[in-house]
This record gives C-alpha cells, structure tokens and sequence, in this order.
C-alpha cells in the first residue's frame, strides 16, 4: 500500500540536497531517523500494553487448548468406529479352538516338505534327475 520504489527514495534525496542543503542534510537525516525511531518504539509499548491488558496470550493459550481438545475428540470418535466396524464384522464370539484354527497360517509349499535330504527320500533303483542319458554314436 504504502511501498517507496527506489526511484522514490532519490527523488526525495535529492529534494532534501536541494532544500536543505549539504551541510545540514546529515543532521537532518539523523534527527528523522530518531524520531522514527521513537514513534516505533511508542507504538511497539502501546500494543504490548493493550495486549496485557486484554489478556491476548490467554485468549491464544486457550484457543490452542481447544485446537487440541478437538484433536483428541476426533481421534476418539474414530477410534469408538472402528472397534464398533470390527465387531460388526465378527458377531459372534469365537472359542479358543475356532480362533486357533481361523488364525493358522498357512505355510508355504517348500515349508511343507520333508526334512530328508532329496538324494534320501528317492528310492535307490529310480534314476536321478540330474545324469543326462549318454547319446550312443551310431
């Protein structure tokens, strides 16, 4: 709203070096600059003080606070649906021998395999899968 191009601020350098002139120019700057300067500060002081007075950091400490409680409410809410999803899903109570049976897990194929060495599960007279019968030369 309030911006200063550079080209601003020359011209108003400029103006100053004009009206002024060079020797007071520096002092005048500096006495500007000091009174900015305290303008900020007063104002800084101003809203500090209405702040403590309307109790801001109270207001933002309790809407923190309600940030959170809502945070934690939701967080329940879906944590009540789901167990109410998972009983709806399972009904009926199961024993201890229904729940051991559902919940066996199946093994893989080579799991389910004898713990004989291969050479040793095969009968002795059955030829090997790994000798290659030898092509005669005729």
């Amino acid at each position: 709203m309030f911006d200063i191009s550079f080209f601003e601020l020359i011209l108003c350098a400029i103006v100053g070096l004009v009206v002024i002139g060079p020797e007071r120019l520096p002092e005048t700057v500096r006495a500007v600059s000091l009174w900015i300067g305290r303008l900020k500060r007063s104002l800084r002081e101003t809203r500090s003080e209405l702040e403590r007075q309307i109790g801001a950091d109270d207001i933002r400490r309790q809407l923190h606070n309600e940030e959170i409680m809502q945070s934690l409410e939701k967080t329940r809410r879906e944590i009540e649906n789901a167990v109410r999803d998972g009983e709806q899903a399972d009904p009926k109570p199961r024993t201890t021998q229904e729940r051991t049976y559902q919940e066996h897990v199946e093994l893989p194929d080579h799991a389910h395999m004898d713990e004989q060495p291969a050479d040793a599960s095969k009968p002795a007279d059955a030829p090997s899968s790994s000798t290659v019968p030898e092509k005669s030369g005729h």
